[in-house]
């Protein structure tokens, strides 16, 4: 798989290290072997993980720098897309955050056998974590690949994020009304919408979207609300 990593390379004008290629492969096969008990993907096998997962999470690496930076991944699932992010720029401080033990566990696991260091793997509900001390507003950029709504996400995400900071939104290209649908969320939690950035996923014809929310101020000490009431009542 070394050849097709090189490709994304190429198509994303990046330069990976050289802990990179060793590295994905390992997380392939560790992903795939897990997966066969645990149900953490429904994408598998080699080209697959590579594109629909590494070059896709990769994406972001083209309309940020992420160099020395503090990122949250939130409801980050299998570790996507912080930890593809990590591998291709080490010197990211990384906290992967997701709700179920289990995916915690797989990452921690995953990352000691990779020897991939400066990640923290949390277990924790994002709407909770968010009024931790050493967690609002202390990061550099929030990443999301996350199944939810945009204005949900954004009250999920948007906390952890510092003022200057940004948030990215991993989203379909069909998402025009969730984007118009989330804009008076964005402002409501202290952010603004600052591109919509598509592109076509590296060695497929997929197209995906950013949605990259500049953090202009800070986050009103009322969000996130509780679980319940966010799904019963987003902001509109």
């Amino acid at each position: 798989m070394d050849n097709i990593l090189n490709e994304i390379e190429s198509q994303l004008g990046l330069e990976l290290p050289e802990t990179a290629a060793p590295a994905f492969r390992r997380y392939r096969e560790f992903l795939e072997e897990k997966n066969k008990v645990m149900n953490l993907t429904g994408i598998t096998g080699e080209t697959e993980v590579y594109t629909l997962h590494f070059a896709d999470s990769l994406a972001l690496l083209a309309e940020c720098d992420f160099k020395d930076k503090s990122v949250i991944d939130v409801g980050t699932g299998a570790g996507f897309p912080g930890l593809p992010i990590k591998i291709a720029e080490p010197t990211v401080s990384l906290t992967l955050l997701d709700a179920q033990q289990k995916r915690i566990n797989f990452l921690r696991e995953l990352c000691e056998n990779t020897g991939i260091t400066g990640v923290k793997c949390l277990h924790a509900r994002a709407e909770e974590a968010a009024f931790l001390k050493d967690m609002r507003e202390q990061y550099d950029a929030g990443v999301s690949r996350a199944v939810a709504r945009l204005n949900v996400l954004c009250e999920f995400v948007m906390p952890f994020v510092k003022p200057g900071g940004v948030f990215i939104a991993m989203k379909g290209t069909d998402s025009d009304e969730e984007i118009r649908e989330a804009e008076n969320a964005v402002h409501k939690l202290g952010g603004k919408i600052v591109k919509i950035a598509d592109y076509t996923v590296a060695c497929t014809d997929i197209r995906h979207r950013l949605v990259i929310i500049g953090k202009t101020g800070n986050t009103p000490s009322g969000y996130p609300r509780r679980f319940a009431k966010i799904q019963k009542a987003p902001i509109k």
